[in-house]
């Protein structure tokens, strides 16, 4: 969160720089669908560029898009390249995973530069990492640094923030989220995931770290809480604690947000209509957490699930997903829903694309530093979700 709004720079009267907006990993399958996107959806007067480290790729990209945008070829180990460009953007992407082994140099690039940054991690130790290590550059340059831009994590922190302000912001909030899905997710994601469940010491020790290090508010709390699995009263759903980085993002938007109440608890499952799939659901993430603490096994997992890889658009135009929240507060209960198409792959490109156009182009909350899509961009990045056929619904 932004614990020093005061050395956050008036981004108003900063000098235009070249470009809107610069996609890095065009050429991968997630990043290609992003650029998709972009040519098809963005302003005509959009200055933007796609980035990697493969000029003939590039190359290809721009020739498949037919769009007037610049090709710039860097690496993402290479400091100054990455400095060069986000010294010359105003926003930069990025869908080049796993970020922990990718991201940290881009990210702090713009950090230095005061540059937008926004990614697809669903990584928790990445993005503590990132806070520790350049949460308070960013405060200083006045960059935003957005993870979680993806599936992970905008369906459940816009649909949260959705959801409270029809609460009592006055009032202690509870409030979970059902992930119920059909569709695929990507290769980027997966290899995520088995990194995440092979270093879970590693990821406690810099959570602790982030927790002592990052302000928190005062008079208020927000933090997210498990539980076991259970049938949902109101939903109908048998629910199985889902670990992701989801709950971890909603809970730091209800830190940094006054309309999360005084006292702000978050809860976040996969829902099932029968009790043998969630039993099923459960033997499978046991089995895969199992799998990653052997090297060799979690290669071979891997290399079944190749990065760059995506299923064909048939498919992807079968997929679909919805995200049930149920608020309570003060005897009021509110049952929302957000829902969409594909999620591992033409929503979460969706989803990118417009959070990008969103810092480069819309009024925001002023902010910086380490944020979260909700704490950044709220209300405007909202409408340009409805805009693009996302449905945010009270049921």
């Amino acid at each position: 969160m932004s614990d020093a709004p005061d050395l956050a720079r008036d981004r108003s009267r900063e000098p235009s720089r070249e470009l809107d907006l610069v996609l890095f990993g065009a050429t991968g399958f997630t990043g290609g669908l992003t650029a998709d996107y972009l040519a098809a959806h963005a302003p005509a007067d959009l200055r933007w560029a796609i980035a990697g480290r493969n000029a003939d790729k590039l190359d290809a990209v721009r020739r498949r898009l037919g769009a007037d945008v610049e090709v710039l070829v860097a690496d993402s180990t290479d400091a100054a390249a990455l400095a060069d460009i986000a010294r010359r953007a105003r926003v930069v992407a990025t869908t080049i995973g796993p970020y922990l082994d990718h991201g940290g140099p881009l990210v702090a690039a713009c950090a230095e530069a005061g540059t937008d940054y926004l990614d697809l991690t669903g990584e928790p130790e990445f993005v503590d990492r990132m806070f520790l290590e350049h949460h308070r550059t960013a405060l200083r340059t006045g960059a935003r640094l957005v993870h979680a831009c993806g599936f992970d994590s905008v369906p459940h922190d816009l649909g949260a923030y959705y959801t409270v302000q029809q609460l009592p912001s006055d009032e202690p909030i509870t409030l979970r989220g059902v992930v119920r899905s059909g569709g695929t997710f990507s290769g980027g994601t997966f290899h995520s995931a088995l990194n995440q469940f092979a270093r879970a010491k590693e990821m406690r020790k810099t959570y602790a770290a982030r927790r002592r290090a990052e302000v928190r508010p005062e008079g208020r709390s927000s933090r997210s809480v498990g539980g076991k699995p259970h049938r949902d009263p109101v939903l109908g759903y048998w629910l199985l604690p889902l670990p992701t980085i989801d709950p971890i993002v909603v809970a730091r938007s209800g830190a940094a947000l006054e309309a999360y109440g005084p006292r702000f608890r978050y809860s976040h499952w996969a829902g099932t209509k029968t009790l043998r799939y969630a039993a099923a659901g459960a033997l499978g993430v046991g089995a895969l957490t199992v799998a990653a603490q052997v090297g060799p096994l979690r290669e071979l997992l891997k290399d079944k699930v190749p990065v760059g890889s995506g299923p064909d658009e048939s498919k992807r135009e079968r997929s679909w997903f919805t995200v049930d929240f149920v608020g309570e507060a003060a005897g009021t209960t509110v049952h929302t829903r957000v829902s969409g198409g594909d999620p591992g792959y033409t929503e979460t490109a969706k989803m990118l694309s417009e959070a990008a156009l969103c810092l480069a182009l819309d009024d925001n909350p002023a902010t910086a530093g380490q944020v979260t899509p909700a704490q950044a961009m709220g209300d405007a990045l909202l409408a340009r979700l409805q805009a693009a056929g996302m449905r945010f619904e009270t049921l």
